[in-house]
C-alpha cells in the first residue's frame, strides 16, 4: 500500500537516465523517454541524460562517473538487463554496488507477474548504492520502464511515502565513511 502523507513537503530528487543499447539512437530511445518523462512528471529534476552500448567496462565508467557526481542521487538505466551474450548491465551494476537493494528485483519480478506472467522470469532488474548514489538496472521496454516507476520507484522517491521511502535515508547512505 503506498499512502503519501500531505503535510509532509515534497523534496525533488536530481535522477540520471542512462540508456544502454547497441541499436538505439537518442532518437529512437523510447525508455529513456519515458523514465524522463515520467520523473519530471512527478517534480525530478533529470540530472543527466546519457546512452552507452552494451558494454560492461563502458557502463561501469560512465556509473562510476555518476555516482561520483553530486549534483545526481539517482542513476536509472534501461536495457541490457535481459539474458542474451551482449547483456551486461546487471554486471556492471554489481560491479560498482556497496549494497544491493535485493528487494527491489523481487518486487519488480511481483510487478512484472502480474502484467506479463512467466515471462518475468527472464528480467534481472537489480538495484543497489554505491558512493551515497542510488542505482537501479532496468528492462529495456517502456512498458517495464512504466511498470518499475509507477509500481516502485515513484513512491520509494518521494519523500511524503509512508512508512518509509529511500529520500529520507539518503543523507545516511555515506555515514560509513565520516565515521572515524
Amino acid at each position: 500500500m503506498n499512502r503519501i502523507d500531505e503535510t509532509r513537503e515534497f523534496v525533488p530528487v536530481r535522477i540520471a537516465v542512462l540508456t544502454v543499447s547497441d541499436t538505439r539512437r537518442p532518437e529512437t530511445d523510447t525508455s529513456g523517454d519515458t523514465l524522463a518523462d515520467r520523473l519530471t512528471d512527478a517534480g525530478h529534476i533529470l540530472a543527466a541524460r546519457g546512452m552507452e552500448r552494451d558494454d560492461r567496462a563502458a557502463i561501469v565508467a560512465h556509473l562510476r562517473r555518476w555516482c561520483a557526481d553530486p549534483a545526481i542521487d539517482v542513476v536509472l538505466t534501461t536495457g541490457g538487463t535481459g539474458l542474451t551474450g551482449r547483456d551486461v548491465t546487471v554486471e556492471a551494476h554489481r560491479e560498482i554496488y556497496e549494497k544491493e537493494i535485493e528487494a527491489f528485483s523481487t518486487m519488480f519480478t511481483m510487478v512484472s507477474m502480474q502484467k506479463i506472467g512467466t515471462s518475468a522470469v527472464q528480467s534481472r532488474a537489480c538495484g543497489g548504492v554505491a558512493q551515497g548514489t542510488w542505482l537501479f538496472a532496468l528492462p529495456g521496454s517502456p512498458s517495464a520502464c512504466r511498470d518499475a516507476w509507477d509500481e516502485i520507484l515513484r513512491w520509494q522517491f518521494d519523500y511524503r511515502h509512508k512508512p518509509c521511502n529511500f529520500v529520507e535515508i539518503m543523507p545516511r547512505l555515506e555515514e560509513h565513511r565520516r565515521r572515524k
